[in-house]
């Protein structure tokens, strides 16, 4: 086998200028354009939706075989076209989807379609089998054209076999035939079919008001219609059908707007998480893209109420300007840049973190079908164990403490404002019983909420989270609301409670630093100093104080107080990881959240603590009234509702 030096020897750079500058023949200048647009079957698949959608389309049909690689077909009901158009629809640089201006120029940057017709087919047709069949909307006859390989025919009349009077449908078979080697970077059927669904599901997750149909190897993957009512509802219908009944009943409604960027969508509480984040998808101008930015600000914005290994469900949408993101990034159009994406980040994590916010104590409802999961197992045991596991059978030290008289206390606090059904008062705050105080001091905070004296037990379990009726094993209060019953983690509930706390007063107070006795040099590339460096003012606003040092190097000189001991050299390295990938120093932030949640799970009312009604009622009162109580700092529900129904059923009463 020749070194591979002999391809740059004099003699072979002689021979490869031979034949001088030439043009590439159209055949060839397709099938490139192929290699950059139509990498595998679903991209294939993905502009040919795309065409449908931006020709009106209200319903499409797309079906495959083997994933793609032998057959796929994608019909729509769109505007459709004439035999003259399907002639230029398939040749290179031609397309209905730009304007020009009266002197004759195509603005490149305001694009506000999803793709060119004219780049797609011809670059498909140059490495497949592609047959063009349609129908416009003004004419009587419908006409076909094929295209092999590269070499068109003439369009011809042909039998309409659409199900709508107009419309497109176009069926590829054999892709890659010529261009064979490119088949031996497919993946397996399995694999390409898997490709094919997710294209589909991001596109119709897209438009909710177009009907999709999806069907391979003769099965329906599935079939969705066009939903109607207001833009909100069908969407989170869309969503629904897409991500799952969980996430439908699990969502927190976004939308912001600001400088003419708006955020949209909807995105899960913290308790309903997966393993990955390939359940986070972001739209921009209705156009679905994968980006990084995505997974930061999410990151971001739920730092504090996730484990690192886990990772919320959202579907968010961007919709701003064409002239302030290039979609042309990408040859498939499958990443952007924004002209502003400060701007994007700051807004899609600030309502990301008022959604949060809004929530409140609201946990998700998949926490009580865990639960109802649960019992229902231990139901299919022998009847035994459940006599082993009832209260009544316990030992004396473990029985439920009752309250000795029902609760009426005088609790009041600043009002909520997540939830309008909740009606509280905003006078001064009252001390916490003294007892419930001394192990957490933190429980006298102002967001505790105390309701009236005369207020009625009906009124109470008429609250969110109702009136505490028993506490068991020392752990878990139990409380009893209008149409169900709440059981709530004491220790998990009190932590989120001393954590928001800790937060507030950090917020207020500033963040204390140290300053180290001998500074700490950090050598970093000039590069991820330089990144470093520019966030010098943010960083030092969460006390760590930095300067340059030259050549690349960082010179410490504090760092936040309430870190204690800790690698320097380490944090610093993150940081400037973070600023390449998510242009935002997370790690600084979630040591933030990691040190605070510590103390704060170190300082809350522990399991095992027996306590008064009145502490029981006034810890449900401050769940109320404090944001993202429904779950703790490690994404744990702090929790479980069942209502009424659910525990009917457990007793075959439903």
């Amino acid at each position: 086998m020749p070194d591979d030096s002999s391809l740059h020897t004099p003699e072979q750079s002689r021979l490869n200028r031979a034949g001088g500058i030439r043009l590439l023949p159209p055949d060839a200048v397709n099938r490139i354009a192929a290699g950059e647009v139509v990498e595998r079957p679903a991209a294939a698949i993905k502009e040919l939706v795309e065409n449908a959608l931006d020709a009106g389309a209200r319903h499409i049909t797309i079906e495959a075989e083997e994933g793609g690689c032998t057959f796929f077909r994608v019909s729509d009901d769109g505007c459709g076209m004439d035999a003259d158009e399907l002639t230029l629809a398939v040749e290179r640089h031609a397309t209905s989807k730009l304007q020009s201006d009266e002197n004759g120029r195509v603005d490149l940057l305001n694009i506000s379609t999803l793709g060119f017709r004219g780049e797609a087919l011809p670059s498909i047709g140059s490495v497949a089998r592609m047959t063009l069949l349609s129908r416009s909307e003004s004419s009587d006859d419908a006409f076909e054209l094929r295209v092999e390989a590269g070499r068109k025919s003439d369009p011809k009349p042909a039998a309409w076999k659409g199900l709508l009077p107009h419309g497109t449908s176009i069926t590829v078979e054999d892709l890659f035939y010529a261009t064979p080697a490119r088949l031996k970077f497919m993946k397996s059927s399995r694999a390409e079919a898997m490709a094919v669904s997710d294209t589909c599901r991001r596109l119709a997750m897209s438009r909710s008001d177009v009907g999709f149909e999806l069907t391979q190897n003769g099965r329906s993957v599935f079939r969705l219609k066009a939903e109607g009512g207001k833009p909100e509802e069908s969407r989170l219908a869309r969503l629904g059908a897409i991500m799952g009944r969980e996430f439908r009943e699990n969502a927190m409604q976004i939308d912001a707007e600001k400088e003419g960027v708006r955020i949209s969508g909807f995105a899960g509480l913290p308790t309903l998480n997966r393993g990955n984040n390939q359940h986070q998808y972001l739209f921009v101008n209705g156009r679905p893209v994968k980006d990084k930015l995505l997974t930061g600000v999410i990151r971001a914005a739920y730092q504090d109420f996730l484990a690192r290994d886990r990772h919320p469900m959202a579907a968010l949408f961007v919709d701003l300007d064409p002239e302030a993101v290039d979609v042309n990034v990408h040859p498939a159009k499958t990443e952007v840049r924004f002209r502003d994406a400060g701007l994007v980040r700051g807004l899609l994590i600030g309502a990301l973190r008022h959604a949060l916010a809004d929530a409140g104590h609201r946990a998700s409802t998949t926490v009580a079908g865990q639960a109802l999961g649960k019992v229902n197992v231990e139901q299919e045991r022998p009847t035994a164990s459940l006599w082993r596991a009832s209260s009544l059978h316990a030992e004396p030290a473990q029985r439920p403490v009752m309250p000795q008289r029902p609760w009426g206390g005088d609790f009041e606090a600043q009002p909520v404002q997540q939830d309008p059904s909740v009606n509280f008062r905003s006078d001064a705050p009252v001390p916490m019983p003294e007892g419930f105080r001394e192990p957490a001091r933190t429980m006298d905070d102002p967001m505790s909420v105390r309701v009236e004296q005369d207020r009625s037990a009906p009124e109470v379990e008429a609250l969110p989270l109702g009136l505490a009726k028993a506490q068991l094993h020392e752990t878990y209060v139990i409380a009893q609301t209008r149409d169900g019953i709440v059981i709530v983690d004491q220790h998990a509930a009190h932590e989120r409670l001393v954590y928001e706390r800790m937060k507030a007063d950090m917020a207020e107070s500033g963040v204390k630093r140290q300053a180290l006795l001998i500074p700490e040099v950090v050598e970093l590339s000039e590069d991820e100093a330089e990144r470093v460096l520019s966030r010098a003012p943010e960083l030092e606003a969460m006390g760590l104080e930095i300067e340059p040092f030259g050549g690349g190097a960082i010179c410490v000189r504090a760092t936040p107080a309430l870190f204690g001991n800790m690698n320097v050299h380490g944090l610093i390295q993150d940081l400037a990881d973070d600023f390449v990938e998510y242009d935002a120093g997370l790690s600084l932030k979630e040591r933030f959240e990691e040190v605070m949640g510590n103390m704060a799970c170190r300082g809350s009312v522990r399991a095992g603590r027996r306590l008064t009604s009145e502490e029981m009622n006034s810890l449900l009162r401050q769940m109320e009234a404090t944001p993202y109580s429904g779950q703790c700092n490690h994404g744990r529900p702090t929790y479980v509702e069942l209502k009424l129904a659910d525990i009917e059923r457990l007793f075959g009463r439903r």
